[in-house]
């Protein structure tokens, strides 16, 4: 198993349309192989940072995933949400493999 951390920097005066964002790609993740752990926005005070984090059997199945980024109707539509709404200002991938109990 491997999982994916995505740690973003969002304009906070558009949490609305990152969760609308957010949403949709815990369903795209969902559906195409992999497993959506959620979204995790500020809480309480002024915070520009969000965490994603979804897992993926095995990192051959995270690239034939993300070989649709671009291709696919709805993953083109849902960088829409991102790139037309200006909601995510940057963000950073790093892969990790869970350490779970036994």
């Amino acid at each position: 198993m491997i999982t994916c951390v995505v740690e973003y920097v969002i304009d906070p005066r558009k949490i609305d349309a990152f969760e609308r964002f957010g949403r949709r790609w815990i369903e795209l993740v969902n559906l195409h192989g992999g497993t959506h752990h959620g979204y995790f926005l500020p809480s309480e005070g002024a915070s520009d940072k969000a965490l994603a984090l979804f897992s993926f059997p095995s990192l051959a199945a995270y690239e034939e995933y993300r070989g649709l980024f671009g291709v696919h109707p709805d993953f083109v539509e849902a960088d829409r949400i991102r790139d037309e709404s200006g909601c995510v200002l940057r963000y950073e991938r790093t892969f990790m493999r869970p350490l779970l109990p036994e």
